[in-house]
């Protein structure tokens, strides 16, 4: 099954679109990826302090507002994904871009919690609607370098995630909420980026749909669902750093400014892990990455709660390093593991994986609620040795 590339290459020795990474498209992607993700991902949990000032919410109402983010934006993405797979909506690409910043822009005008809901929703839906497309539009700019334009993809949402937390301390904490009009205007910028792209995508979709009945693989469902769990897991930890260690800090006597910087840091490293396991993955076993990732990143889990000072940046940074260098390795060996539904798996995997940490936000809030938000920090190590016992379940790659 990893060979599916190389017989979709061989079969169109004419194509240079499918034989070289294309990357123009990809490195265009990857650049609204970046955008995208910043808007939902990254700098929806990083508001949760300012949402929850602003309308007087308790940890279980915060957490509820990244649960509707990450729903709309995340989990939404297998049913557009398996949409897509049997007609592709090359326009979803502009249009969704568009959307994540109109909802996000329209979050500092509204006047109670549930119109506050809503215009989550709609920037999460705008999310939702993006992704699965252009991550076939990644695929089949990928030639017979998946891991690595995957790679560059995912860099530039996690990246995205990573500015998402930073843009607290440098832009909204002295502006306010008053000022997101700006995601408006960055959503813009994303539509004019992707939109050039279109007539390319569309002479790419009319090849790939000649060569679908060509493409051969067996599907492993059982092993997609344990992929997927693992996932999910993973996804849990990265919204837990992301959605309270502010809150976190709070307990502990960091400023929120500061706390915002050290989530830049963990998502930061995250990124460049991201690049690194993705350009590596074409190379090795991507069971043995995504095993490896989870086994290395347990002590600096454990670490998070017991360190302060100069050595909680330090353990964050390589935390995110570690937990965060399988996210595209994951996306790749899903699609390899079901070959005929690209746009879907990627949406499981990408979309519903990293969604349910919305799931997850609403569980530890209410913890944090119940028994204090320090505790929460004590549950990353725990979710990641239940991953790690999952992964060694899955099928090596290099037998699929």
């Amino acid at each position: 099954m990893g060979a599916i590339p190389s017989k979709l290459v061989q079969r169109q020795s004419g194509e240079k679109s499918f034989t070289k990474l294309k990357k123009s498209v990809v490195y265009t992607i990857g650049g609204s990826h970046l955008l995208n993700d910043m808007m939902t991902v990254g700098i929806v949990p990083a508001l949760l302090p300012l949402y929850k000032q602003a309308f007087n919410l308790n940890y279980t109402q915060t957490g509820l507002i990244v649960l509707i983010s990450y729903l709309t934006s995340s989990v939404m993405q297998p049913l557009f994904g398996y949409l897509t797979d049997k007609k592709p909506k090359p326009w979803a690409l502009p249009l969704g871009v568009l959307l994540t910043g109109l909802g996000l822009s329209i979050t500092g005008y509204v006047t109670n919690y549930y119109f506050l809901l809503v215009a989550v929703a709609i920037s999460g839906l705008g999310s939702g609607i993006f992704h699965p497309e252009s991550n076939r539009c990644v695929f089949l700019a990928s030639g017979n370098e998946r891991g690595k334009a995957q790679a560059i993809y995912q860099v530039g949402g996690n990246s995205g995630q990573a500015l998402g937390a930073l843009l607290i301390p440098l832009f909204l904490l002295s502006s306010g909420l008053k000022s997101m009009w700006v995601f408006f205007l960055l959503g813009i910028l994303s539509f004019v980026m992707t939109i050039w792209m279109i007539p390319w995508y569309k002479e790419q979709l009319g090849h790939s749909m000649k060569l679908k009945k060509t493409l051969e693989g067996k599907s492993y469902p059982i092993a997609m669902l344990l992929l997927l769990i693992v996932v999910i897991l993973r996804s849990w930890v990265q919204i837990g750093v992301a959605g309270f260690l502010p809150f976190y800090g709070q307990v502990k006597g960091i400023s929120l400014h500061q706390a915002e910087i050290y989530v830049f840091l963990f998502l930061g490293a995250g990124a460049i892990g991201t690049y690194i396991g993705g350009q590596i993955s074409d190379r090795l076993s991507r069971k043995s990455i995504l095993l490896w990732s989870m086994v290395a990143s347990i002590p600096f889990s454990i670490l998070v709660p017991m360190v302060d000072g100069i050595m909680l940046p330090i353990v964050l940074f390589i935390f995110g390093f570690t937990i965060l260098s399988s996210f595209a390795v994951g996306v790749v060996y899903a699609q390899m593991l079901m070959p005929n539904k690209i746009s879907m798996v990627s949406g499981l995997m990408i979309g519903f994986g990293v969604g349910a940490g919305g799931i997850g936000a609403t569980f530890m809030g209410a913890i944090s609620d119940h028994y204090g938000v320090d505790v929460v920090m004590h549950l990353f190590s725990i979710f990641i040795v239940v991953a790690v016992l999952f992964t060694l379940c899955i099928p090596s790659d290099r037998k699929l």
